[in-house]
């Protein structure tokens, strides 16, 4: 079966960075957005730089959710609660959801290189906590920057997966590998994301003061770890 992998937020940079790096991969990719149109239009344009042969499509949160057997949330923390809470009712049983959301203070009025304090401990978390019973919930894609995802160069950076279901956590980091130059690292449970998300805030401050993309690399483990 061919699935289908729904990226929210996927009109934003990070979404529609990863959303066009899966389509170069041969995934079968939902845009979803607010607006039908927002996706479409997004979706458009992917099919355009990949290819008339792209799996590429657009539509509201939703409709995308509902057909999906990845979902992927790519959205800025201020509305992480209430979208989820809109969603819940279309995401499928059995589906996994992938959360990228990091709670970043800028999306209050605050700076961009501190995180936010969340009740459940992580933005992550707090998904679990939201989404139906039966959907694994996985943290992952916080640290890849959004500038080289659009780019056609190899990603030089590592994304640490976290989640409680096994299987979640491969399909996580199946998805991480897609993307050139990336490696994916089993960062353990679902309560590890809390760490991975404040290295964010370390990442845009670094890039704020060197006028830089940077990525993390872990070094010193073996090559199993990255297979």
């Amino acid at each position: 079966m061919n699935r289908r992998v729904a990226v929210l937020g996927g009109t934003g940079a990070e979404g529609f960075g990863l959303a066009l790096r899966w389509v170069r991969a041969g995934e079968n990719v939902i845009i979803g957005s607010r607006e039908a149109a927002r996706a479409q239009t997004a979706a458009d344009k992917i099919r355009q730089q990949v290819g008339s042969a792209a799996q590429i499509s657009g539509a509201e949160n939703s409709v995308a959710c509902a057909s999906a057997d990845v979902i992927v949330l790519t959205v800025p923390f201020e509305g992480h609660a209430s979208l989820l809470k809109q969603i819940k009712p279309s995401i499928p049983e059995g589906s996994i959801v992938i959360d990228a959301t990091v709670p970043l203070a800028a999306s209050v009025g605050g700076r961009a290189s501190r995180t936010l304090g969340v009740w459940q401990g992580s933005a992550a978390q707090q998904t679990a906590e939201l989404v139906p019973n039966g959907v694994a919930v996985v943290a992952a894609f916080h640290n890849i920057s959004a500038e080289l995802l659009h780019s056609d160069a190899a990603v030089d950076c590592d994304v640490i997966v976290c989640s409680d279901d096994p299987d979640a956590l491969q399909v996580g980091r199946g998805l991480a590998r897609l993307i050139p130059g990336v490696r994916a690292i089993d960062g353990g449970k679902l309560e590890n994301a809390r760490i991975v998300e404040q290295i964010t805030a370390v990442l845009i401050g670094l890039n704020i003061r060197h006028k830089a993309q940077s990525g993390i690399r872990i070094t010193g483990l073996p090559d199993s770890a990255y297979s």
